[in-house]
């Protein structure tokens, strides 16, 4: 997030570089960094003429280059943006000709998602010399809620722990989506407010009751009752609950406590970045490992990889996705 500031200040700065190189797993900074340069670099008399906006499975390195290659109409620059550049991954290395010498007068965005280019290539190397190279690389999920703070603290916003947890928990390390349920909340709440869990709940349409966030708590504290309750429901909502999804984070909540019963430094801070939680959900934990001692947790462990394969519909002899949750808590409560 920090290298995405100095971008954009540069930017604002008038320290443009002829070439903008945007690739990696999360999108989500390619897509705000690329939006960025088209909506501010030009003004908008300047954009008819010299903003031009192509698609990678549309055109050819050949065509880029002839586009970037072409002198600004009475501008002192121009802006040409390739989105979706991944699709000529397997021609990128043909850029490595314009990159040696690109107009001094184009800016060349080229937002190659979900992939990145080898460092130890020519190619990478000749567009970090002569122009930016950028990673937006996947957060890992124990990052996810500081991200959320820092974005809602620049548009004048606290959060709950809890609320950051939900929306992890719900919508996983996903940055985009993030941001739009976030984008969400902000319409209804004046800035200064601080976003709770019954907000997520009321205005992003997680159920309070029926969630995993939920159907974890109750399998630590061993509420079968709350569980299978929690369970049925999922059963009968399926688009709402994938069993993949659920079964995933039921798995990991084991691995946590796996880790937890292995720790010798039990001290809080460092069970929580252990663990990857905020501080606020240790005593969750702490109620699960008294109810589940290690050698359950790893028997539990392969009962779920079991369950998982299951999920994916290897040998499940076409049972419903309600009966592979019933065993799935039949397994870890017994």
């Amino acid at each position: 997030m920090d290298e995405v500031v100095k971008i954009v200040n540069d930017i604002k700065a008038g320290n443009l570089k002829p070439i903008y190189f945007l690739m990696g797993e999360e999108p989500y900074y390619i897509d705000k960094l690329s939006d960025f340069i088209e909506d501010t670099v030009l003004s908008e008399d300047e954009k008819g003429f010299n903003q031009t906006v192509l698609y990678g499975r549309d055109v050819t390195i050949e065509d880029i280059v002839s586009t970037a290659k072409r002198y600004p109409m009475m501008a002192e620059r121009q802006v040409v943006i390739i989105k979706e550049a991944q699709e000529l991954s397997r021609t990128i290395d043909k850029l490595e000709s314009y990159a040696e010498k690109p107009m001094p007068t184009t800016v060349l965005v080229l937002c190659y998602k979900y992939k990145t280019l080898d460092k130890r290539k020519k190619v990478t190397k000749t567009l970090a010399k002569n122009g930016l190279v950028y990673e937006s690389k996947k957060l890992y999920e124990n990052q996810v809620g500081d991200w959320i703070k820092r974005v809602l603290a620049g548009k004048k916003y606290a959060i709950e722990p809890k609320a950051s947890a939900m929306l992890v928990e719900f919508l996983g390390t996903d940055l985009s989506r993030i941001n739009n349920e976030l984008e969400k909340l902000k319409i209804i709440l004046p800035a200064g407010s601080t976003i709770t869990a019954h907000h997520i709940e009321e205005n992003i349409g997680f159920s309070k009751d029926f969630n995993v966030f939920e159907l974890r708590k109750a399998i630590g504290e061993r509420n079968q009752l709350k569980a299978y309750t929690i369970a049925e429901n999922f059963a009968q909502n399926p688009k709402d609950n994938p069993l993949v999804m659920t079964t995933g984070l039921v798995f990991s909540f084991f691995i946590q406590l796996l880790k937890y019963h292995g720790l010798k430094d039990k001290n809080p801070k460092n069970v929580a970045a252990v663990l990857g939680v905020n501080p606020y959900f240790l005593k969750d934990y702490d109620v699960a490992i008294k109810n589940y001692p290690m050698r359950k947790v790893s028997q539990i462990v392969g009962s779920l990889r079991d369950i998982d394969v299951k999920s994916k519909g290897v040998g499940a002899n076409a049972l419903s996705n309600g009966d592979l949750l019933k065993e799935m808590l039949y397994k870890i409560f017994n």
